[in-house]
């Protein structure tokens, strides 16, 4: 069944309470997927450092100086904030990619959940409540974010088999839905030199975004190639550095409504998601069109 939940805030304003809303907006929705949770927070990218989210089974072991080694095996400042079984790591643009490569090296079981400029995202197995509380997503700030809590249907109950799934630099993707044509895509997607840490459909629409994006499309052009290029019942919700974006499929028997002020734009699988917001008394509100997408951009 599973439960997504996305906020693309318009007033400044309110970025220091988008963690905030979002957790609000997520759990309210922990009925719809008792298995794992997550949430993907933007930040406003400054130019000047990038990050790496990564999670380990033994955050003990793995994160004990891992910024010293980090930095020693690169040859830049690299610092470490630790949350629980995760961990954020920051350093130069210059040595994001070096960075990225050594860690698989330095500690072989450490997974990254996400990296870029502007995005972290933390994700486990548990109810959402148990989630944003172990992370402290309730005090972050940030531009627009994206949550999913999952009923599993196509994959193993693992922390990597939860949404949100990060192919690319500052994007990610939620999925309330299945694909049936998910590993033909895979296979092409390989091909095409994409690579993959799980066998979840969710990671194969993730995929066909980034390599879309990759080849020159933009948030909306590729969201539009999913309507013709996969097959299934799906309802996604993307995050970019800049952007948010929702489509659903052209029979869209996934439940979805949408809100819009001169404040936020916010997504959720049911309006319950939605009720604390500010001002939604006053909002637009509406059901996505099928086979239509929508997109914002900062």
């Amino acid at each position: 069944m599973c439960g997504i939940v996305g906020l693309f805030l318009k007033d400044k304003a309110l970025e220091p309470k988008l963690g905030a809303m979002l957790s609000e907006m997520l759990v309210s929705l922990s009925d719809r997927g008792p298995d794992s949770a997550g949430i993907a927070i933007y930040g406003a990218a400054t130019g000047n450092e990038a990050k790496i989210t990564v999670q380990s089974p033994t955050p003990d072991r793995d994160f004990r100086g891992l910024d010293a080694d980090l930095a020693k095996a690169i040859g830049a400042p690299v610092s470490v904030a630790v949350k629980s079984t995760h961990a954020v790591i920051r350093t130069t643009p210059d040595k994001f990619d070096a960075a990225r490569e050594v860690l698989q090296t330095l500690r072989p079981d450490i997974r990254i959940m996400g990296a870029g400029e502007a995005v972290e995202i933390y994700k486990e197995v548990g109810l959402p409540e148990a989630v944003v509380e172990r992370f402290g997503v309730r005090a972050m700030t940030g531009t627009h974010g994206i949550g999913h809590t999952r009923m599993a249907t196509e994959s193993a109950v693992t922390t990597m088999g939860a949404h949100p799934f990060s192919t690319g630099a500052d994007q990610c993707l939620v999925h309330n839905g299945s694909l049936s044509n998910h590993n033909n895509v895979r296979r092409e997607l390989i091909r095409d030199g994409m690579t993959f840490e799980t066998e979840n459909d969710t990671e194969v629409a993730a995929a066909y975004l980034s390599n879309r994006m990759a080849h020159g499309k933009n948030l909306g052009e590729a969201l539009e190639g999913t309507l013709s290029d996969l097959d299934g019942f799906f309802t996604f919700v993307v995050g970019t550095k800049n952007g948010f974006g929702v489509v659903r499929d052209p029979i869209a028997c996934k439940p979805a409504v949408m809100a819009e002020t001169d404040q936020y734009v916010a997504f959720g699988s049911e309006y319950r998601a939605l009720t604390k917001l500010p001002g939604i008394d006053n909002a637009r509100v509406w059901e996505p069109e099928p086979a239509t997408v929508y997109f914002w951009e900062h």
